[in-house]
């Protein structure tokens, strides 16, 4: 379960890096880096969200 948390995070974190790299094309006049930089921020939030599922899922199944 630990490893897989570690994968999430650093595929938030490669995910962020592009969307920050496009995110400077955008401003440039790049139309088509902003559609990537938004569909960066969807996928960052899914991913976010499946790190919250697995903390969560590790902590109910550690015994008190």
């Amino acid at each position: 379960m630990d490893n897989e948390i570690i994968e999430l995070l650093e595929d938030m974190e490669t995910q962020l890096t592009n969307a920050a790299e496009d995110s400077t094309k955008f401003i440039l006049g790049n139309n088509s880096a902003g559609t990537r930089v938004r569909k960066a921020m969807q996928n960052i939030k899914n991913i976010a969200q499946h790190v919250r599922v697995a903390v969560q899922a590790q902590k109910n199944g550690v015994p008190a």
